[in-house]
């Protein structure tokens, strides 16, 4: 009998059926053994001795793993291939006991028979240098986190924690926040008109220089008076000019990648992409064929295709869309520097297994994500789109109007995957004109407009930001972003990050009194140092060496000032105890800023902000005073404005009555478990109606719908209804300042 041990459960159904009876399967279910969670466990004078202790409950499964070991004429270790699966690897055939020969290292970048199968043929042993690499970050993390956390504790409040990546992360999103704030918005007008030809044809065009010049309308007079003028001039065609233009196919997705476009595309956050492309890797039951791994590994920077799957998908174009939508040259993408490049890109086992084939076995969710990574990696192979481009200049005295127009020509790789890198800005099919031909002015449309500022990060754009920084890696980028949100440094409004009260006093500590730790360029020379590990270039030893000599001298500094700290982020105000008679101050808790009395712990007096309260229209039904909107733990709420002496509560009303039949209920603010806001009727559990998009109380003027919605997308946000799809209004664009 021959043993095989992988992390997963899930992924021994799979392989299962490849390795017939001569095989015995096991899981770890993950690590095995870590660092305690009670102390540092880190022996600092002894070259950072990790003090390793076996996870709670996994007692058992190395000791069921040590009973099979002694039986087994083989041990195969077949974790995840990556740093992590490599620890996990290593820390099990510690367990079960050093045998010579007899333990192997196994990885496969696919569970598919062929990939399975040739990698134990191909087992060697572990990588000492990925574990290495594993540890030095596993070190790094915990003597970051346990040495400045108790700082922040002592700062601002019992139980929060600093993240080495993640705090990084934060300070992004809170720089973000400041740019948004500071800020000034600068109006502009944009001045577009309609003219006809003497066939009596249309065109519309965009005024683009005035004189021969780039223009700023800064008001609408200025935009009047120049459409005085603009209406007084005879106009001409100046140019006619047409070209031809491509589309490239986009490269199979990466990790990151995967994340932006599931999240644009199919609205998956972070954490859920990477759950669904896991379920789709360790395989999906399909029928008579049993469990199959539908993708490849999905922690992956590499766009790197093996020779096998790329003739696969040559062959499957041909037959299916035609020769003609093949790629005339054998696509090849370059991975960004500073890649891992450990694996292929994120594809399907067989493009053969295509969603049609498989819809009916999967859920909804991993038809989409199934389906997004199944048409990128065959558009990745196909030919470039090829579009006809036609200008058409409009020249009236000193005023220039532009028409433009991109006609798709030949679909390529659009055939299947639509939607990728499509223009915004065209005026829609144009007349035949020639140099000379007359057109008369039929009418103009100012259109006022104002700079914006920065968008958001949202889980698209925040991880994009990350990878393009070098900070944190694939198998990082959802975790990062959960830990912010579990810890309340960040909330989603609309989809979008944004720093809570207390994640921006956070970051206040971290980059006022940790400058060389928590910053971009640190973090990301520090993920290049644990690439130096991996690679054998660098002692894991040496590299937290030099490290930790700062930030030893930084923690010493900062524990020095501690009581000072927390004088200073401590707000005075004007209020008064109510006990004591003492002067309040502004304090952080888990929650967010709230007033306490200055003679702490003496008196334990707290009360919420009056800024923070948001005044309403209700009165509060038991003792006839106020209601006033709050913030709690799970978001918005209405309570009574004597709270604690009054306790009533409620949720926050849409004003949008529930559209679910024989339900008198309303459309209420709720928040989920993960802190995200949706909506949801007030007679829960009896009504079960909710909604991601914010119901809005005004009637569809195309169907007569009761309420419209509001949505958001990666271009913005716009309007509409949720019966018949009308939008009421367009997204509004994302324009930076310098438009």
């Amino acid at each position: 009998m021959k043993l095989l041990v992988v992390e997963s459960p899930t992924k021994t159904k799979t392989l299962r059926k490849f390795l017939g009876r001569g095989f015995h399967l096991a899981s770890t279910g993950g690590h095995v053994i870590d660092l305690p969670k009670s102390k540092l466990g880190i022996d600092i004078k002894r070259n950072f001795a990790p003090q390793y202790v076996t996870l709670e409950g996994k007692e058992k499964v190395l000791a069921e793993l040590k009973k099979l070991s002694k039986k087994a004429a083989a041990i195969y270790l077949a974790p995840d291939p990556d740093r992590e699966g490599e620890a996990i690897a290593y820390h099990v055939a510690n367990a079960i006991g050093k045998v010579p020969g007899k333990i192997k290292r196994v990885t496969f970048n696919e569970i598919t028979k062929k990939a399975v199968l040739d990698g134990i043929k191909a087992a060697g042993s572990i990588d000492l240098d990925k574990v290495y690499a594993q540890q030095a970050r596993r070190i790094l993390d915990r003597l970051v986190g346990y040495q400045v956390s108790p700082l922040l504790w002592k700062s601002l409040t019992m139980g929060l924690s600093a993240g080495r990546v993640q705090s990084v992360a934060l300070r992004l999103i809170c720089e973000r926040e400041e740019e948004i704030e500071k800020f000034v918005s600068k109006e502009f007008w944009k001045i577009d008109a309609r003219f006809v030809t003497k066939k009596g044809e249309t065109v519309k065009a965009r005024l683009i220089k005035i004189d021969g010049e780039n223009f700023e309308i800064g008001n609408e007079t200025e935009a009047a008076a120049v459409c005085e003028k603009i209406q007084a001039e005879n106009f001409e065609v100046s140019l006619v000019k047409t070209g031809n233009a491509k589309r490239q196919s986009p490269p199979p997705f990466i990790t990151s990648s995967l994340q932006q476009e599931a999240f644009q595309k199919l609205g998956f956050n972070n954490r859920k992409c990477m759950m669904i492309a896991q379920q789709l890797y360790e395989g999906v039951e399909l029928g008579a064929e049993g469990q199959v791994g539908l993708i490849t590994y999905m922690r992956t920077d590499s766009f790197r295709i093996s020779e096998d799957a790329r003739k696969e998908a040559r062959s499957f174009i041909a037959a299916n869309y035609g020769k003609e939508f093949v790629a005339a040259e054998t696509k090849k993408y370059k991975t960004r520097k500073g890649a891992q490049d450990a694996h292929e890109a994120i594809r399907p086992t067989s493009v053969d297994l295509t969603p049609e084939k498989i819809k009916h076995y999967l859920s909804k969710d991993q038809l989409k994500l199934y389906q997004l990574i199944w048409a990128r990696f065959l558009a990745s192979q196909m030919a470039d789109a090829r579009l006809k481009t036609t200008t058409i200049d409009i020249q009236g005295g000193a005023f220039l109007f532009r028409a433009s127009h991109q006609e798709l020509v030949f679909e390529g790789f659009l055939k299947v995957y639509e939607g990728y890198g499509r223009e915004n800005n065209d005026s829609g099919a144009l007349p035949n004109l020639v140099k000379g031909d007359p057109l008369k002015l039929e009418n103009l449309d100012k259109q006022q407009q104002f700079t914006q500022p920065p968008p958001r990060f949202n889980a698209g754009s925040l991880v994009k930001e990350l990878e393009e920084k070098g900070i944190g890696r694939p198998s990082t980028y959802a975790q990062i972003v959960t830990t912010l949100l579990t810890r309340k440094y960040i909330e989603q409004s609309e989809r979008r990050f944004m720093p809570t009260d207390l994640g921006r006093a956070v970051n206040k500590i971290l980059i006022e009194h940790f400058p060389d730790i928590f910053n971009v360029d640190f973090t990301a020379e520090m993920e290049s140092e644990l690439d130096s590990i991996e690679e054998g270039k660098a002692e894991w030893v040496e590299v937290l060496k030099s490290f930790y000599e700062t930030f030893e001298e930084d923690v010493k500094k900062v524990a020095g000032k501690i009581s000072d700290i927390k004088k200073n982020m401590m707000e005075k105000t004007n209020e008064v105890c109510d006990k004591c008679g003492s002067p309040m101050v502004i304090k952080y808790g888990r929650n967010g800023r709230f007033l306490a009395c200055s003679k702490y712990p003496e008196c334990k007096n707290t009360r919420p902000l009056e800024n923070d309260v948001e005044k309403t229209d209700k009165i509060c039904p038991n003792c006839g005073s106020p209601m006033v909107i709050r913030r709690g733990r799970f978001g918005r709420f209405i309570a009574c404005i004597k709270y604690p002496e009054c306790k009533t509560t409620a949720s926050v009303s849409t004003g949008v009555k529930c559209p679910e039949k024989n339900c008198d209920g309303e459309i209420v603010e709720r928040s989920s478990r993960k802190g995200r806001l949706f909506y949801s009727c007030s007679r829960y559990p009896k009504c079960k109606f909710s909604s991601w998009a914010k119901p809005i109380p005004k009637t569809c003027p195309a169907c007569g719908n009761s309420y419209l919605v509001e949505r958001t997308t990666a271009r913005g946000s716009y309007i509409s209804c949720p019966v018949c799809k009308n939008r009421v209004s367009e997204p509004e664009k994302e324009t930076v300042a310098n438009r």
